[in-house]
């Protein structure tokens, strides 16, 4: 699973939030990223649109932000996973429905 494809089922939740990302990989599509998330951060279809197709992270965290407040993070680990955590339970639900696999930690 992708950063793009985990924005994507935030759905509507994700679409009001700014971004900010660090990745400990340093290559010019991660520089890029955390260089747009100086200040106000980006948002989610910008972040979109700069992750997808397929464009795996390895070690990065993604914070999504409402105003200032931190509302979820998205820590990619490795290619294979992601730790979830988002102020919404709603969010989590929707997440586990889509990936029965999922589990809590």
């Amino acid at each position: 699973m992708t950063l793009a494809e985990l924005l994507v089922r935030l759905g509507s939740f994700g679409l009001g939030l700014r971004w900010r990302l660090e990745c400990d990989e340093t290559w010019d599509l991660t520089a890029e990223l955390e260089s747009r998330s100086v200040g106000g951060g980006m948002d989610t279809l910008t972040l979109l649109s700069l992750t997808a197709p397929g464009i795996q992270l390895i070690d990065a965290e993604a914070c999504g932000f409402v105003e200032d407040v931190l509302a979820v993070v998205l820590t990619e680990v490795d290619s294979s996973f992601w730790d979830v955590r988002a102020v919404d339970e709603r969010v989590l639900s929707e997440l586990r429905r889509h990936y029965p696999d999922a589990t809590d930690l």
